[in-house]
Order: C-alpha cells, then sequence, then structure tokens
C-alpha cells in the first residue's frame, strides 16, 4: 500500500443498505472501523409513509427536506425497488430518485438522478450519522459562511439572535463565536448548521480520515451538521453526529429562498455525485 500525504493511507471502504427500509445506508465500514452511527430506537422496520421520524441511524436519504414537513422527507418511509445491480429507485407523485452505489478501489461512489418538472424545487442530503469519539473535528474552509439555527439561539449572548430570523449566518469554524468544528466531548447541548457552497469536508478521528464530497453542477451545494451531545431529545438524551452533503442551503423547503433549493432545469433531470474515502495515518490503529 502506498502512503499518500502526511503519511496517510488509503483505507478501503464497503457499505450495505436496506432499500426495502427507504434506502437506508446501514454500514459503511474499512480497515476495522465502523463509521455510521447506530440508534436507540427501535421499530425502523415498521415505518410506515407519514410516521413519526425514527432515529435509528446510519444514513438516511432526504428528499425533499429534511426538516419541515415531512420531517426527513418523503422517501426515508418508504420502500425503494431495485433496478440492477448496485441501483435502487422510488417514485414519488413529483419526482423519480434513482440511485447507483458503486465501489471503486475502495471509494464510494453513488450517483443520483432525479426526474421531475422543469421548475421542481427540492432540497436532499445524505442524513450521515457518524460513530465519533470526543475528540472527533470537523475540517471545512475557514471562512465558509455558515448558517446557525433557533437551537442554537439558548447557546448565544443574549440579543445576539435576531428577532424573527430563521438562521443567524456567521463564519466557520466559529460563526457567532460558537465553536463548531470540534465533535465533543457531550456538553448537554444539541444544534444544527449548515456550511454553504461547502460540497467538501472531511472528518478527522484520531488517526482517521472520512472524507465527503459532493458533485453537482448548477445546483446549490452545502453540508449540514447535526452536532447533538446529549442535547436532544429532552427525555433522553443521546449523543448523534450528522455531517450530511446537502443540495440546497436550508434545512426546510418551506423556508428556503430563491437559491437555497435545487431547481430541476428544464430538461426535468438533475443528477448529483457522492464520493466518501478515507485514509489512515501511517501505523494508526482504527479507534
Amino acid at each position: 500500500m502506498v502512503t499518500g500525504a502526511a503519511g496517510l493511507e488509503p483505507v478501503p471502504l464497503r457499505m450495505a443498505y436496506d432499500a426495502a427500509h427507504g434506502g437506508r445506508w446501514t454500514s459503511l465500514h474499512g480497515g476495522g472501523r465502523e463509521w455510521l452511527w447506530r440508534g436507540p430506537e427501535a421499530g425502523r422496520h415498521e415505518v410506515r409513509p407519514d410516521d413519526a421520524f425514527v432515529d435509528a441511524g446510519g444514513l438516511e436519504e432526504c428528499l425533499p427536506t429534511v426538516r419541515g414537513r415531512p420531517d426527513h422527507g418523503e422517501v426515508w418511509s418508504r420502500p425503494w425497488r431495485a433496478a440492477g445491480v448496485g441501483t435502487a429507485a422510488i417514485e414519488r407523485p413529483t419526482f423519480t430518485l434513482i440511485r447507483r452505489i458503486t465501489n471503486s478501489d475502495g471509494v464510494v461512489v453513488t450517483d443520483y438522478r432525479l426526474s421531475a418538472d422543469p421548475g421542481h424545487r427540492f432540497v436532499w442530503a445524505a442524513h450521515a450519522l457518524l460513530d465519533l469519539s470526543p475528540t472527533a473535528r470537523l475540517d471545512a474552509p475557514a471562512g465558509t459562511p455558515t448558517r446557525l439555527y433557533p437551537e442554537a439561539a439558548d447557546l448565544l449572548p443574549p440579543g445576539t439572535w435576531p428577532a424573527g430570523s430563521p438562521f443567524l449566518t456567521g463564519t466557520w469554524p466559529a460563526p457567532a463565536g460558537l465553536t463548531l468544528d470540534t465533535l465533543g466531548p457531550d456538553d448537554g447541548t444539541a444544534l444544527g448548521a449548515v456550511l454553504l457552497d461547502c460540497p467538501r469536508v472531511q472528518v478527522t478521528d484520531g488517526a482517521d480520515r472520512l472524507t465527503l464530497e459532493l458533485e453537482c453542477d448548477d445546483q446549490p451545494r452545502s453540508t449540514a451538521l447535526w452536532r447533538n451531545l446529549r442535547g436532544w431529545p429532552a427525555t433522553t438524551p443521546y449523543r448523534s453526529i450528522g455531517v450530511e452533503p446537502m443540495l440546497g442551503a436550508a434545512f426546510d423547503l418551506a423556508d428556503a429562498g430563491p437559491s437555497d433549493a435545487a431547481v430541476v432545469p428544464s430538461a426535468g433531470e438533475v443528477a448529483w455525485r457522492l464520493t466518501l474515502s478515507a485514509h489512515r495515518l501511517h501505523g494508526g490503529r482504527p479507534r
């Protein structure tokens, strides 16, 4: 195996998914490490359309919204049909989504194609919940415009949050002075943020690196962060970290401004690619 930049060695990844239950990714593993977190909530396999979201972990496909109605979108709660090797599809009244997953030398490549009427607006996110240690961090370009959402208001000095605003924009890694790139230890907080025009991020956890990269022409590309350090839910809080490549720039399609959602062009299709790769410091061990 060839050692790369800064003594990093590639770690081949493999993934598994469950087409019958929303196309959910159930595993992303390599080098003795499982990257996807598994949640405490039971009943994921019994979900029916329009049921409340069940936080089972893994990676959920969120479309045409993340927050809002329906919560986490329409496709996570419905079965997908097989459409070829590594390929699954789901049809809804206003769109059809086809997803093809391939593995190229241990790099997981996922190609999406959404068909809908021209002008159709949507938000998509690969809602990946990751199993990370308290020393993990999220690396993104410094200065990236970053939207905080209202659950962060109580963590800011009084009077910081603009009255009636759905979000507050600052710069990564500390929008409004709130440091976000550290992903632990647990402190009883939970917040969401969206890094705008940020199609590539890297998660660093000990010797391991996971890189997530989103490619799509002529559409807004972001990365959403859900940093729940045992701050949610209020009754039985647990730890869950979401690093979510996104088409769009808002969690809720209903709140998306003119340039905050993906829009189907005159051709009637939008195609995008998500690439996941892993590396490890030479001589490092999985945690």
